[in-house]
């Protein structure tokens, strides 16, 4: 099948909870930086009716659930496709996956590992912790607002960083991609997805005040694309039915595109007459044959179970093998005087 590619983001918040900007607000801002698509996800809140085409861009409503009495803060949930509120399951993570499945939805993991700043208690991490729940599609690999509060080791770190974030991000935790590797060598299927958590909140720090980040800002930086069966057709079932198919198939890869632009990133594998593309399972005939191509020039490795098995700098490497595994790939580039992480895509699971 050939599939198309759209892009969007997948963590957004609004006024309904603790973002500034409203559902138009969001997508016209999302519309600007050249997004196919864009998910709104408040905190513990579900809204009805905001669903649709604004500008041009497909705007969903989903939910990031969390349990608000635990202290400290663990276990935020992304949740799209449920089409309910969904909060009051908050206090049983495998409870709330498990309802998310019987009303037809699909979730994953949010900003699973975090680093605090000592600058406030609203800048403590929030990981997940239950890592024995089952049933979700993937993992929020790398999320800008929480890489942000990271790097706010004290006030000038945060005045830098406030003005010139782009100097300090450089791509997913590691401690994100070794439980991501870690997960996947159980054998399970964990897909990746990138989002900007974007609030555009308005911080001060004595007579300074500034918006850290405008959503358009964020929308042009780390987002999710998204391997769909047909081009969006302007109806807002078909086309949700659309975004919500590839997620849950694993067809996803995150791209920062502040390095260079990362749509039109390929990775597929073929064994004789079988093939299969990022998210698909390929079983071996013969031979196994990857196929990575990049927009851009960047250093291309392509993992197996975690270790490295192939490297290339350019835009294409090829790499043939016998060896059954799960392969993912990293492409990283270099911007602002360091190497960046540029493209992580889920996995091609070779049987």
């Amino acid at each position: 099948m050939a599939f198309h590619e759209i892009v969007g983001n997948l963590h957004v918040h609004t006024v309904y909870s603790d973002g500034t900007g409203l559902h138009r607000e969001v997508a016209a801002a999302a519309a600007r930086a050249g997004l196919d698509f864009v998910v709104i996800t408040d905190h513990n809140v579900w809204t009805h009716g905001a669903e649709g085409f604004y500008d041009g861009v497909l705007l969903l409503v989903g939910e990031e659930v969390h349990y608000v009495r635990r202290n400290p803060q663990a276990n935020h949930l992304l949740i799209y496709g449920a089409e309910a509120e969904l909060a009051p399951q908050a206090a049983d993570p495998q409870g709330l996956i498990d309802e998310v499945h019987r009303r037809g939805g699909l979730c994953f993991l949010a900003h699973p590992f975090e680093k605090g700043s000592p600058l406030g208690p609203e800048l403590a991490p929030i990981p997940w912790e239950d890592w024995e729940v089952e049933g979700y599609v993937g993992l929020e690999i790398w999320n800008t607002m929480s890489e942000f509060k990271g790097l706010l080791r004290g006030r000038l770190a945060a005045l830098l960083y406030a003005h010139l974030p782009t100097v300090g991000l450089r791509g997913p935790f590691r401690a994100t991609l070794r439980k991501w590797d870690e997960l996947l060598a159980t054998g399970r299927k964990v897909a990746a997805i990138g989002g900007s958590d974007a609030h555009a909140e308005t911080y001060r720090m004595g007579p300074l005040r500034r918006t850290v980040f405008p959503y358009e800002d964020l929308f042009r930086w780390v987002n999710t694309h998204v391997l769909v069966e047909r081009p969006l057709s302007g109806d807002l079932e078909t086309d949700k039915r659309l975004v919500y198919d590839g997620l849950r198939a694993g067809r996803t890869w995150v791209g920062y595109d502040r390095p260079a632009p990362t749509r039109g990133f390929r990775f597929q594998a073929r064994s004789g007459v079988n093939h299969a593309t990022i998210g698909g399972e390929l079983v071996r005939a013969a031979a196994v044959i990857f196929e990575v191509e990049t927009p851009a020039r960047g250093d291309i490795r392509l993992l197996r179970d975690g270790r490295t098995v192939a490297h290339a700098r350019g835009t294409a490497l090829r790499f043939t093998t016998a060896e059954k595994g799960t392969y993912r790939v990293e492409v990283w580039r270099a911007f602002r005087g360091r190497k960046r992480g540029w493209i992580f895509s889920s996995p091609i699971y070779v049987r």
